[in-house]
């Protein structure tokens, strides 16, 4: 049993396919709370425009 598990220890396969994974979980997690902070400013300045827009007055001739 204690070979098996030297071996399992000392064994590097799949060590980058880890890497990838937690490299990707990170990108995935900083792009959320980016999307989420910019979501929120965009949504306040969309309703600010609107609000503006919809009290001008088109002008007909």
């Amino acid at each position: 049993m204690s070979k098996i598990l030297k071996t399992f220890l000392s064994n590097e396969d799949g060590a980058v396919t880890v890497d990838w994974v937690v490299l990707t979980a990170a990108i995935v997690g900083l792009a959320v709370g980016v999307i989420a902070l910019i979501s929120a400013g965009a949504l306040d300045y969309s309703t600010s425009v609107g609000n503006e827009l919809s009290g001008m007055t088109i002008a007909t001739y």
